[in-house]
Protein backbone atom coordinates (compact mmCIF):
# COMPACT_ATOMS: atom_id res chain seq x y z
CA UNK A 1 0.00 0.00 0.00
CA UNK A 2 1.35 3.63 -0.62
CA UNK A 3 1.75 5.82 2.30
CA UNK A 4 -1.29 8.22 1.40
CA UNK A 5 -3.54 5.19 1.49
CA UNK A 6 -2.77 4.91 5.71
CA UNK A 7 -5.66 6.48 7.79
CA UNK A 8 -4.79 9.05 10.97
CA UNK A 9 -2.74 7.64 13.87
CA UNK A 10 -1.58 4.61 12.05
CA UNK A 11 1.69 3.27 12.04
CA UNK A 12 3.81 1.40 9.07
CA UNK A 13 6.89 0.94 7.83
CA UNK A 14 8.64 2.32 4.53
CA UNK A 15 8.91 -0.68 2.19
CA UNK A 16 10.35 0.94 -0.71
CA UNK A 17 10.33 4.25 -2.92
CA UNK A 18 9.52 4.39 -6.25
CA UNK A 19 10.46 7.37 -8.52
CA UNK A 20 13.26 9.15 -10.66
CA UNK A 21 16.88 9.47 -8.94
CA UNK A 22 15.96 12.88 -7.70
CA UNK A 23 12.99 12.46 -5.99
CA UNK A 24 14.43 9.33 -4.22
CA UNK A 25 17.72 11.61 -3.42
CA UNK A 26 15.43 14.37 -2.16
CA UNK A 27 12.97 11.58 0.08
CA UNK A 28 15.68 9.50 1.77
CA UNK A 29 17.13 12.87 2.18
CA UNK A 30 15.01 13.86 4.83
CA UNK A 31 15.18 10.26 6.58
CA UNK A 32 12.37 8.55 4.87
CA UNK A 33 14.19 5.38 3.78
CA UNK A 34 13.51 1.63 3.63
CA UNK A 35 12.82 0.37 6.98
CA UNK A 36 11.88 3.62 9.04
CA UNK A 37 9.22 3.79 10.85
CA UNK A 38 6.66 6.41 10.52
CA UNK A 39 3.10 7.52 11.95
CA UNK A 40 0.67 8.82 9.86
CA UNK A 41 -0.82 12.33 12.11
CA UNK A 42 -3.07 14.12 9.33
CA UNK A 43 -4.25 12.44 5.97
CA UNK A 44 -6.59 14.77 4.49
CA UNK A 45 -8.25 14.88 1.22
CA UNK A 46 -6.61 16.64 -0.95
CA UNK A 47 -3.48 17.77 1.56
CA UNK A 48 -0.42 17.01 2.05
CA UNK A 49 -0.06 13.93 4.56
CA UNK A 50 1.65 14.98 7.83
CA UNK A 51 3.80 12.19 9.14
CA UNK A 52 6.03 12.18 12.03
CA UNK A 53 9.26 10.15 11.85
CA UNK A 54 12.38 9.84 13.08
CA UNK A 55 11.64 12.75 15.85
CA UNK A 56 10.69 14.90 13.21
CA UNK A 57 7.29 16.08 11.74
CA UNK A 58 7.10 16.44 7.91
CA UNK A 59 4.47 16.92 5.28
CA UNK A 60 5.09 15.22 1.68
CA UNK A 61 2.31 15.93 -0.97
CA UNK A 62 0.13 13.38 -1.73
CA UNK A 63 0.96 12.89 -5.46
CA UNK A 64 4.65 11.88 -3.89
CA UNK A 65 3.15 9.65 -1.18
CA UNK A 66 1.64 7.83 -3.95
CA UNK A 67 4.82 6.81 -4.63
CA UNK A 68 6.31 5.79 -1.37
CA UNK A 69 5.32 2.07 -0.16
CA UNK A 70 4.69 1.25 2.96
CA UNK A 71 3.72 -1.56 5.05
CA UNK A 72 1.41 -1.04 7.94
CA UNK A 73 2.24 -2.17 11.44
CA UNK A 74 -0.61 -4.11 13.43
CA UNK A 75 -0.72 -2.68 17.40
Amino acid sequence: MSLSDLKPNTEAIISGINGDARFISRITSIGLTPGCRVTVIKNDKNRPVLMYSRDTMIAVNRRECADIRVSEINA
